[in-house]
C-alpha cells in the first residue's frame, strides 16, 4: 500500500486526481472531443503567455547542451504544431467502450471484454514541454485524469501549459484536477509520486537511463518504460547507396535530439570503400563527427580532420542526441546484428538492402519495439505512425510497445450478462 497519510505530500492531490478519473471515465466521445478543441483553441490563443514562460526556461538553462535546448524550446510555429496534434488526437476513434471479443459459454453467461480507462496516469519527463500536451490530450481522449512531474528545466513552461489545461477543463464543465502538476522541483517530490499506487495506476517515464532505472527500482507503481534509443541502421551490401545517404543524412540530421535518431551506422565491408567517403562529404556539411571504428577510418582518407574520429568502446552504448554517429565496418549481417544485441535499446533499428531474403532475416533477428526496411529510423513516431501524439514509446513487451497512442491508456473489463444464470 502507499501512504495514506500526510507523511506523503503528494496525498491530497492523488486523491484529488482520483476523484477527477472518475468524473473523466464517464464522459461521451462527444464531451471528450469538445474538450480537446476547447484546449487546442486555448493554446493558440494564449500563446504569447506560454511563450514567455518558455522564454524564461531557455535564460534558465543558457550552459545547457545545444540538444537540451532544442527540446526545451518553443516558438509560434512549434506551439501551432502542438495545438495541431491536440485536434489530431480529438480526430482519432475513441477507444473507451470498444469490444475486444465475446462469447456465449455454455452456462447462458454472455461473455465480453469492453476498454476503460486506466484511471489516474503519472508522467515523469525532462526538458520537452511538448509532453506536457501530448500526454494530457491522449489521457483526455481515453477518459483518464494525469499527474504530470516535468524537469527543473521547463518549471515555467509546464506551469503555464497546465494553467491553460485547466481553464479549458473548467470551461467544460470538468474538474481542473484530472490533470496537475507538480511544479516543485524538489526531487523528494518524485519518490512521493512513485509511493502513490493507491491513487496513480501507471508511470511513464521519459527521460535518461538514470531516471528509468529509479523508477523501475523505486516505484510503488507499474512502469512503462522506454525512449531510451541507442538506434542502428545497417548499410548492406546490396543497398542503393545513393538512397542509402538520403535515409542516413534523414536519421542523423533531421533532428539529432530525438530519442529515434541514429546513432550508430554499421556498413557492410563490401560497400564501405564506395560508401563511407561519400557519407562523410555528404555529414561534413551539418558539421557532425563521425566515430569511426579502426576497419572504417581508412576509407576516409586525411582530409577531413576533426570531422572523423576513432571511436571509443564506450560510445557504442551513447543516446548521442547530437550530430555525433558511430561508424563501424561489419563483414557481415551476422556481425551486425550481433553488435545491435550487444548494444541496442530495444527501440528502432534499420536495414537498407535490396536483398529480400536479408531484409527478411533482419526484421525476424532484432529485437526491438520497431524495424525497418529501407526506411528512416525517424518514422518511430506516434504521429507517424497514425496513432496522433504519443504519451511515450516502449521498449518493453507487456502492456504496450513502441509508440504508446490511445489503446495503450486503457485497460479493458470482463463483462458478463446472463439471464439469472447459477455456476453448476
Amino acid at each position: 500500500m502507499a501512504d495514506n497519510d500526510d507523511r506523503n505530500p503528494l496525498e491530497s492531490l492523488g486523491k484529488a486526481a482520483k476523484d477527477a478519473s472518475r468524473a473523466m471515465a464517464g464522459l461521451s466521445a462527444a464531451a471528450k472531443n469538445d474538450l480537446l478543441l476547447t484546449l487546442a483553441d486555448a493554446l493558440e490563443s494564449r500563446a504569447d503567455g506560454i511563450l514567455q514562460a518558455n522564454r524564461l526556461d531557455l535564460e534558465a538553462a543558457a550552459g545547457m547542451s545545444e540538444s537540451l535546448r532544442d527540446r526545451l524550446a518553443l516558438n509560434e510555429e512549434r506551439l501551432a504544431a502542438i495545438a495541431e496534434d491536440v485536434r489530431a488526437v480529438r480526430a482519432l476513434p475513441d477507444p473507451v467502450g470498444e469490444v475486444l471479443d465475446g462469447r456465449l459459454l455454455d452456462s447462458g453467461l454472455s461473455l465480453m471484454r469492453r476498454r476503460v480507462p486506466l484511471g489516474v496516469v503519472a508522467a515523469i519527463y525532462e526538458a520537452r514541454p511538448n509532453v506536457t500536451v501530448d500526454v494530457t490530450a491522449l489521457c483526455l481522449k481515453t477518459g483518464n485524469a494525469v499527474i504530470l512531474r516535468g524537469g527543473k528545466e521547463t518549471v515555467h513552461s509546464n506551469a503555464a501549459l497546465v494553467k491553460v489545461i485547466q481553464s479549458a477543463l473548467e470551461d467544460s464543465g470538468l474538474p481542473p484536477a484530472a490533470v496537475q502538476a507538480i511544479v516543485s522541483t524538489d526531487r523528494a517530490l518524485v519518490t512521493a509520486l512513485l509511493h502513490l499506487d493507491a491513487y496513480v495506476d501507471m508511470l511513464i517515464p521519459r527521460g535518461g537511463a538514470g531516471l528509468h532505472r529509479r523508477c523501475r527500482e523505486e516505484s510503488r507503481i507499474p512502469v512503462i518504460t522506454g525512449g531510451i534509443g541507442v538506434c542502428h541502421i545497417v548499410v548492406g551490401k546490396s543497398a542503393n547507396l545513393d538512397k542509402a545517404l538520403d535515409v542516413v543524412e534523414n536519421a542523423k540530421i533531421q533532428r539529432p535530439s530525438a530519442c529515434n535518431a541514429v546513432e550508430t551506422l554499421l556498413v557492410h565491408e563490401d560497400v564501405a570503400a564506395a560508401f563511407l567517403p561519400r557519407l562523410a562529404e555528404r555529414l561534413q556539411r551539418f558539421n557532425a563527427v563521425l566515430h569511426a571504428d579502426e576497419r572504417a577510418l581508412p576509407f576516409f582518407g586525411t582530409t577531413l580532420a576533426g570531422t572523423i574520429v576513432p571511436v571509443n568502446p564506450g560510445d557504442y552504448d551513447k543516446e548521442w542526441l547530437t550530430r555525433d554517429l558511430n561508424v563501424r565496418v561489419a563483414g557481415s549481417l551476422s556481425e551486425a546484428l550481433e553488435h545491435i544485441r550487444r548494444h541496442g535499446t530495444a527501440h528502432s533499428e534499420a536495414i537498407l538492402t535490396e536483398d529480400m531474403a536479408e531484409a527478411d532475416r533482419f526484421v525476424r533477428e532484432v529485437d526491438a519495439a520497431a524495424v525497418f526496411v529501407n526506411a528512416s529510423t525517424r518514422f518511430t513516431d506516434g504521429g507517424q505512425f497514425g496513432l496522433g501524439a504519443e504519451v511515450a514509446i516502449s521498449t518493453q513487451k507487456l502492456h504496450a510497445r513502441g509508440p504508446m497512442g490511445l489503446d495503450a491508456l486503457t485497460t479493458y473489463k470482463w463483462i458478463g450478462t446472463g439471464d439469472y444464470v447459477i455456476r453448476a
